[in-house]
């Protein structure tokens, strides 16, 4: 019994101290599965980078590009199981740190949008000259791939999200308007514990594994470097993310379109502010795939329904074997 838990204390010990360590408010201390490119841009009159894995294909290419956008509480590193079987599978793997996000430049006097966003992305792709590829998008980054499919339909391939945020318009269903400094006071309180709990009720539909650990380091450490800062960078894309829906422009949009989505989800940007009637009408991740999948012109549509918000961090293999198989299906179409 004694062994047991002392088992059970040292492996908290290293839980705490891993996941409230000093990654840097850049993630200057993280270390990324593959080299770290930088991209120097002007925006909003300030000098800005932004930081990208630039993966070239492990085996035989086929010439594809798929370009990953990351959520608002992941980074480009999030993506590390499915670049490496994109890779494998001959494809050229470009992962991004959006501004604001990660490794990236965070400017606190920002006007964030998902249109400002994927224009940076847009001058991002022009550098490396990329002309046409696939985008692959999970979370906030289904929003901002939506947004750029809507805007540069002619660059986009087919568009591939993996439980998007915004299939519903949180305002619009009820969720009060939510003040930026209310946003800032409530971020000002995030800990590791915190994101935790929210992550194994969320994100991997209850279950934890030692693996997951990284996820909230990589997080937590942010807040650990610069808490103000962070807290304020929080609040600015929370008011993005909920007075910029594109769920209402699903019928415009002109490419292939696969959702992958974990049934388990039940992330609903502000629904902790609504009361109780509307927050049991938000983040039913079952209903709004198929209402989704229904308004998308050129839709499919793949359920993992014993897991959460982040199947590809849950269940890699399972994933990566239905993102191949989508991209194969994609690549015979005529």
């Amino acid at each position: 019994m004694f062994h047991a838990k002392l088992i059970l204390f040292m492996s908290l010990l290293v839980f705490s101290s891993m996941s409230q360590a000093d990654t840097g408010f850049r993630l200057e201390n993280f270390d990324y599965p593959y080299p770290v490119e930088r991209f120097s841009l002007t925006s909003q009159q300030q000098q800005l980078e932004m930081a990208y894995m630039d993966v070239a294909p492990d085996k035989a290419a086929n010439g594809k590009t798929i370009v990953l956008f990351h959520g608002k509480n992941f980074c480009a590193a999030t993506w590390r199981d499915s670049i490496k079987a994109l890779s494998e599978a001959g494809y050229r793997v470009i992962a991004v740190d959006q501004i604001g996000f990660c490794k990236s430049s965070k400017p606190l006097d920002y006007q964030f949008s998902f249109h400002q966003l994927a224009a940076n992305t847009r001058a991002l792709l022009e550098h490396l000259d990329v002309k046409h590829f696939s985008l692959l998008a999970h979370s906030m980054g289904g929003m901002l791939a939506t947004r750029y499919a809507l805007l540069y339909p002619e660059q986009v391939e087919a568009l591939l999200m993996v439980n998007p945020i915004g299939l519903e318009d949180w305002l619009q269903k009820g969720v009060p308007y939510i003040e930026i400094e209310t946003w800032y006071q409530q971020q000002l309180k995030l800990d590791a514990e915190g994101i935790k709990r929210y992550q194994q009720t969320t994100y991997y539909a209850g279950e934890w594994r030692d693996d997951y650990d990284i996820w909230v380091a990589m997080l937590a450490g942010q807040f650990a470097a610069e808490r103000e800062k962070s807290a304020w960078l929080s609040a600015k894309i929370y008011d993005m993310i909920l007075t910029q829906p594109v769920v209402h422009q699903f019928e415009d949009l002109q490419v292939p379109t696969w959702l992958f989505i974990g049934e388990q989800d039940n992330t609903a940007v502000g629904k902790g502010f609504a009361d109780q009637a509307v927050r049991e009408r938000l983040g039913n991740y079952s209903e709004l795939a198929t209402s989704s999948v229904s308004q998308i012109p050129d839709a499919r549509l793949q359920l993992f329904p014993e897991l959460g918000h982040s199947p590809q961090i849950q269940s890699p293999e399972k994933f990566n074997q239905a993102l191949l198989k989508a991209l194969r299906q994609l690549s015979l179409r005529p």
